[in-house]
């Protein structure tokens, strides 16, 4: 690892947290190996930070990876969710221009999701909200989560979108940890849902983040847009839905996968996410000097997946010293 960060004052918008709390209800109801990964890797505020600076990480907004807080029981997940975004508030009022929130839900409880959607906004000061690819096997875009798109949409809210392993991941998986497969293809099932049902369309003002430089979604959008042309109804357009979006570049976006997203959408609407813990201290130092000394990103270009882009969705964070 080299001494100069590679970066300089980026904003992380795919960053997790584990708290103590956290930790114990996964472990607690089997999810010590989550989505058939080897353990809950370590986390700490002081761990994060120390990541952040070694690679010049300004900010990061925390959010709870999959399988999130919902382990079967409603009551227990309002706890969880309530709890667990009570302590990230509380990260980011000791550091607030280091971390922000995007606040976790209970779902597929969703009188509860609404109840916590307002709390984390009114009364935790959450700067967004984590939605996963699908709760209980009903994936984003399903008209049963209308009255929280609706609220949501009421709000401008930013929503980050994380994948989750499927309903089906024990036949399609082959044994393997999901996030190598699973996920890039859960993304884009539920990106494709949103945009299919007309979601997108219809609650413009949500401000929707897909991770994982858009995940499978390069690949299938053509074939997507094709056949939306034999769905009969009012037609939908798949690819300038996708050129709205907004997409992070956590996880193996060079050499093959940024350059397929910028056939996409433009590079003002890519922002830097580090996946951290889930990838390793020294896995995203190394990722963030690929991404630094590729020529795919112009300088300008790179300032603004690094920075402008995050800024204008987290505005707080540029009045911060």
């Amino acid at each position: 690892m080299t001494h100069e960060p590679p970066l300089s004052g980026a904003m992380d918008v795919h960053a997790h947290y584990i708290t103590p709390r956290l930790r114990t209800e996964m472990e607690r109801a089997g999810h010590g190996g989550p989505d058939g990964m080897a353990a809950i890797p370590a986390w700490s505020p002081e761990d994060a930070l120390s990541a952040m600076d070694a690679t010049g990480i300004a900010a990061a907004l925390l959010s709870v990876s999959s399988p999130g807080v919902h382990y079967g029981d409603d009551k227990a997940a309002r706890e969880l969710a309530r709890v667990v975004n009570e302590e990230g508030a509380a990260l980011v009022h000791e550091r607030p221009h280091r971390f922000g929130l995007l606040a976790t839900l209970p779902l597929p409880d969703l009188k509860g999701a609404l109840v916590e959607t307002r709390r984390a906004f009114d009364e935790l000061g959450a700067d967004g909200i984590t939605l996963h690819t699908h709760y209980a096997g009903c994936h984003l875009g399903d008209p049963f989560y209308e009255p929280l798109m609706a609220e949501l949409d009421q709000r401008s809210a930013v929503v980050f979108l994380h994948p989750t392993s499927p309903p089906c991941w024990e036949a399609t998986s082959m044994g393997h940890a999901r996030p190598m497969l699973e996920f890039p293809f859960e993304t884009a099932r539920a990106v494709t849902n949103l945009v299919l049902n007309g979601v997108l369309d219809r609650y413009p003002r949500i401000r929707f983040i897909v991770p994982h430089a858009g995940a499978a979604l390069p690949a299938v959008a053509d074939r997507v847009a094709a056949f939306a042309l034999t769905m009969g109804g009012p037609p939908v357009d798949v690819l300038g839905a996708l050129r709205r979006l907004y997409y992070d570049l956590a996880g193996f976006p060079l050499p093959r996968l940024l350059p397929a997203l910028l056939t996409l959408t433009d590079p003002g609407h890519i922002l830097y996410g580090s996946d951290y813990p889930f990838t390793p201290d020294w896995v995203v130092h190394g990722l963030a000097e690929t991404l630094v000394s590729s020529a795919v990103l112009t300088a300008e270009q790179r300032q603004s997946v690094m920075y402008d882009t995050a800024a204008s969705l987290f505005p707080r964070f540029t009045s911060q010293p």
